[in-house]
């Protein structure tokens, strides 16, 4: 894998462990993780959990395990992408390209209501007057549905506008990514008013007066 990266112009840095990566992250700043589930110390997804508390950086983690319950546990610990393995060289730089590209903003701020603005110059959210601390797959989709304000938006969509033409299949990282982004910015994650589901379809950003 290092021999691919160094071949497509990465520059790799290899940890071992999980409390060796969490120093390294102190000292270097990755634009992307790729994290192994199985590996020795506190193992992948204690891992998973703590670097994403320490940082934003985008983690694709590698796993012999497919089934959708391991992917939703990975994405619920922190993970932005799941690549179960083996996988081929092309599909992982592709993966890799996907999450260090940025969706264009508006360079306006987008004002839901009173409670909730979104500023896409800044990668900013406010929610409650408080700024709400996202990561940047996070940010893009709210972003990408309040672009789209009041508006359905089907899941195949917001999967190959979030995270690449490759992907259209995997709804569960949009259930998994709501739920968070649910938490973050309603006062009732159980019963939003903002980030609405619309069965069998997608989900669609709402102004609280329009919400059902």
């Amino acid at each position: 894998m290092r021999t691919a990266l160094e071949s497509h112009g990465y520059e790799p840095y290899e940890a071992r462990t999980g409390e060796e990566a969490l120093e390294a992250l102190r000292e270097y700043d990755p634009n992307v993780i790729l994290l192994d589930m199985n590996m020795p110390g506190m193992g992948g997804m204690a891992a998973c959990r703590a670097l994403r508390v320490a940082s934003d950086v985008a983690i694709i983690v590698l796993s012999v395990r497919s089934s959708e319950s391991d992917k939703i546990a990975a994405l619920d610990a922190g993970a932005d992408d799941y690549m179960t393995k083996p996988f081929s060289v092309s599909e992982l730089m592709a993966r890799i390209r996907a999450h260090m590209r940025r969706i264009p903003d508006t360079g306006q701020a987008i004002v839901i209501s009173e409670e909730l603005t979104i500023d896409g110059a800044s990668r900013q959210v406010i929610a409650r007057g408080r700024p709400v601390r996202l990561t940047p797959k996070e940010f893009d989709l709210l972003h990408y549905l309040a672009s789209n304000l009041n508006k359905p938006v089907a899941h195949r969509k917001l999967l190959q506008t979030i995270w690449g033409a490759e992907y259209g299949e995997e709804v569960e990282y949009l259930r998994v990514f709501v739920s968070q982004l649910r938490k973050k910015i309603e006062v009732d994650p159980a019963h939003p008013r903002f980030i609405v589901t619309e069965p069998w379809v997608g989900y669609r950003l709402a102004a609280p007066q329009n919400n059902e």
